[in-house]
C-alpha cells in the first residue's frame, strides 16, 4: 500500500489545544497508540501498514491531527480492532467544523422551512466549492491554508441539506451585486452562475434575486435567516439587530418575518431571476 497523499506537510485537520474539541481528538489518538502498541508495531511499521506518513500517525496519536475516515477504517482492519477504531469516525466528522458550524448544520437538518436573504456574498448553501475556497481567502487576517480547508470542508458538508428526505422547502433572496461580483475570477464566477442555475430549478428551492434598482427594502439591515422547525418553533438571526444573536421569541421571529416577506415580494419573480441568471452568464 502507498502512502497517502496525507503527509505531514498537507494542509488537513490539526487542532489546537483551545479547540473545543481537542479532549474527543486526543482520545480517539490515545486509543489508536494502544491499540498499535498492544499490536506490538512501532510507529513507522503502523504507518506504512496503512499508508499514512510517520509524522502524520504521531501528530493523531498525541492528538494534534483529526483522523480521516480512511484512516480509521485502514487502521482498524490492520490492528484487528473489530470495528473499536471505526466506531470514532462520526465524531471525527463533526470535530472537523468548527463549534458555530456544528451548531448551525444541526439546526438546519432539522428545519423544514428556511428563509434565507444574503447581501455580500452568495448564501454558502449555494456556493461551489472553488467559490468558497476563493472567499475565504478574502478574510483578514488571513486564514492559515488548515484552517481555510477546514472551513471550506465545513461549508461543503452543510449542502447535505439538498438530499435530505423528506427535503425542506428553501426560500433564497440574493441582491442583484451578489451575483455579479467575480469571486475567485471569470471561470470561478461563471461556474457559481451555472451552480446557481442548478439549484434555482430545483423543486424545493425558490431562489429570487433582489435588483440594485431596488432603493428602498428592508434588507439595509444585513442578512437575514429564518429556520422553522416541525414542532411549529423557529429560530432567526439578522445583522444589525438583536446583537446579531440567534433569536426564538414569536415576537422577535415576527419581525424578520415580517421583513422577509416584504424582500420577497420587491424581488424578481423565481422566473425572472432565473432569466437574470441566465443574462449574467452572457455577460461573463
Amino acid at each position: 500500500m502507498g502512502v497517502s497523499s496525507e503527509s505531514a506537510d498537507e494542509p488537513g485537520w490539526d487542532v489546537s489545544p483551545e479547540d473545543e474539541v481537542a479532549p474527543v481528538v486526543e482520545a480517539t489518538g490515545r486509543q489508536i497508540r494502544l491499540w498499535r502498541e498492544a499490536a506490538g508495531m512501532r510507529v513507522v511499521e503502523f504507518g506504512r501498514a496503512i499508508g499514512y506518513g510517520e509524522d502524520l500517525v504521531r501528530k493523531v496519536e498525541r492528538g494534534a491531527r483529526i483522523p480521516r475516515a480512511d484512516f480509521l477504517d485502514r487502521a482498524d482492519d490492520v490492528l484487528n480492532a473489530e470495528g473499536r477504531l471505526r466506531a470514532f469516525k462520526e465524531d471525527m466528522e463533526k470535530a472537523r467544523y468548527p463549534k458555530k458550524v456544528r451548531e448551525l448544520k444541526m439546526l438546519e437538518e432539522r428545519a423544514v422551512e428556511l428563509l434565507l436573504y444574503s447581501n455580500h456574498n452568495i448564501h454558502g448553501l449555494l456556493q461551489t466549492e472553488e467559490y468558497a475556497r476563493a472567499l475565504f481567502g478574502t478574510w483578514r487576517p488571513t486564514l492559515s491554508q488548515d484552517g481555510l480547508e477546514r472551513a471550506v470542508a465545513a461549508r461543503m458538508a452543510r449542502r447535505t441539506i439538498f438530499s435530505r428526505s423528506p427535503v425542506p422547502e428553501l426560500s433564497f433572496v440574493q441582491e442583484e451585486v451578489t451575483l455579479r461580483r467575480p469571486v475567485g475570477g471569470n471561470l470561478v464566477h461563471r461556474r457559481q452562475l451555472e451552480h446557481l442555475r442548478e439549484m434555482a430549478e430545483l423543486t424545493q428551492v425558490e431562489f429570487q434575486v433582489m435588483p440594485t434598482a431596488r432603493a428602498d427594502h428592508p434588507g439595509a439591515a444585513g442578512r437575514i435567516q429564518v429556520l422553522k422547525f416541525g414542532d411549529g418553533t423557529a429560530v432567526g438571526r439578522t445583522d444589525d439587530e438583536f446583537n446579531g444573536r440567534p433569536v426564538s421569541d414569536p415576537r422577535q421571529l415576527r419581525i424578520l418575518e415580517l421583513r422577509y416577506g416584504i424582500i420577497r415580494a420587491q424581488a424578481l419573480s423565481p422566473g425572472e431571476s432565473l432569466a437574470f441568471i441566465e443574462q449574467v452568464l452572457g455577460e461573463t
